[in-house]
This record gives C-alpha cells, sequence and structure tokens, in this order.
C-alpha cells in the first residue's frame, strides 16, 4: 500500500481553499474610527470635569454597534463576521495609541495598555469579539435582507 501523493504546488494548494472574501478595508478602517467616540467622550468629560452617567459608555457602545452593523449592511459586505473583527481589532489598535499619545500629554504619565502591556491582547481580543458579534448581527440581516 503506496502513501497518497502530495503536491508541493502552490496552484493545487490554492484550488483547496475556498476564494478568499473581498474585504473593504477603507470600511474597516472609517468603522475602526468611528468607534473612538467612546474614548473620546470619556477623554472630553475627564477634561471637562463633568462626571458621565453610567449609562453613556453603555449607550455609546449600543450606537457604534448599530453603526456598524447599518454600515456593514448597506455595503452589503462579503465577509461581515471577518469585515467587523477586523473593525474592532482597528479601533482597539487605534485606542491604545490614542491612549499613549495623549496620557502623557493631559495626565502628565504614560497609561493605559502600553504602560500595562499585559492588557495590550485582552483589548485587542475584546474588541475583536464585540466586532465578530455586531458582524453576526450583520450577517442575520444579510441572509435575511437576501432571501
Amino acid at each position: 500500500m503506496t502513501a497518497p501523493r502530495r503536491s508541493n504546488s502552490v496552484q493545487s494548494m490554492s484550488s483547496l481553499s475556498s476564494p478568499r472574501p473581498s474585504l473593504n478595508w477603507f470600511l474597516i478602517i472609517v468603522l475602526g474610527v468611528f468607534a473612538l467616540v467612546r474614548p473620546l467622550v470619556r477623554i472630553i468629560a475627564s477634561q471637562t470635569g463633568t462626571e458621565l452617567p453610567a449609562i453613556i459608555p453603555v449607550a455609546l457602545t449600543l450606537v457604534v454597534t448599530a453603526g456598524w452593523v447599518a454600515a456593514a449592511v448597506a455595503a452589503c459586505v462579503d465577509s461581515p463576521v471577518l469585515t467587523l473583527t477586523l473593525a474592532g481589532l482597528t479601533y482597539g489598535v487605534l485606542a491604545i495609541l490614542l491612549s499613549a499619545v495623549l496620557s502623557p500629554l493631559l495626565d502628565g504619565s504614560l497609561d493605559g495598555p502600553l504602560a500595562q502591556p499585559i492588557a495590550i491582547v485582552p483589548v485587542l481580543l475584546l474588541n475583536a469579539a464585540w466586532g465578530a458579534i455586531a458582524g453576526g448581527l450583520s450577517a442575520l440581516l444579510l441572509r435575511r435582507r437576501r432571501d
């Protein structure tokens, strides 16, 4: 009995996989930037001495999520889960960078995930999960729309 032949050809390997989904990188980046409204509202409130009610961060998260879902559905993205997961990762990276730039300027010292590098991975994972959940909702809505 002989072992099946294995092909080292890249062409044969790519024919086994499904076609890659088309990603709208502009949309992904815009949605990541849009989510920065959450930390920016918190920063502005902190700098003006305003105490935000607990509902504000929750409401902002819901508004951003609704915006992400609406954008993915309106754009009829090929892969809404992947698109919004990447939007969540984009937001996570941008939020980390925003914290790194603004915390020394506003507070006088580095604060946030870059000051505590062990927090970087959880921040990225949490925001990727947020995007994936929004992407799942978008996928359901897109499927209903196509039916």
